[in-house]
């Protein structure tokens, strides 16, 4: 005889709770890797980051070292033009100081007989002369002879009053430019 097994057991439950627990081991393990994934890439991206900071502090370090260098380049740029002008300026005090020289002994050779000057006074390279003369004439001689000079051009005269008393006598002032003679200025060039 033959008999006949029935199984009975609910086979496909089975089979459900086995498919159920592997998809949650799946699950499981797709997490774990998906963590371990974020954690790599967190990793790496703190990483790049770390690197990048480390870039930029050095940069920053250079730039004020080389903010640094160009001040003290300022600084001695500004100190070297400094310099230069005191320089100019000597040389041109070296230069200039014969100049007075001349201009008082060529105010002296220029004056006429029957002149006398009460007042000179220089403001740049403008001669104000205050004086007195015998006549009008001898004040246009002084004119003309301070204009043939190579000391002096423009002569100006600003003003002429008579003096008190009973003589011809005139007080005068005129203005005349400090010029420069032909040879010193050749001489220059």
């Amino acid at each position: 005889m033959r008999t006949t097994y029935v199984n009975l057991l609910p086979w496909r439950e089975e089979r459900r709770k086995q498919r159920q627990q592997e998809f949650v081991l799946l699950l499981v393990v797709a997490a774990v890797l998906a963590g371990f994934v974020w954690w790599t890439w967190q990793g790496a991206v703190q990483s790049s980051i770390t690197n990048q900071n480390a870039r930029n502090r050095h940069i920053e370090k250079e730039i004020t070292e080389l903010d640094q260098r160009i001040s003290e380049i300022q600084e001695l740029e500004q100190r070297r033009a400094e310099l230069v002008e005191r320089m100019r300026v000597i040389q041109d005090l070296q230069g200039n100081r014969p100049t007075i020289v001349y201009v008082f002994d060529e105010l002296v050779r220029k004056l006429p007989d029957g002149v006398h000057f009460t007042e000179v006074r220089r403001t740049g390279n403008l001669f104000t002369i205050t004086g007195i003369a015998e006549s009008n004439n001898r004040i246009s001689r002084l004119m003309r002879n301070l204009g043939d000079s190579p000391w002096f051009t423009d002569p100006t005269l600003l003003t002429v009053t008579a003096v008190d008393g009973s003589s011809q006598a005139n007080r005068f002032t005129l203005t005349a430019r400090q010029g420069t003679p032909r040879s010193e200025a050749e001489g220059a060039e």
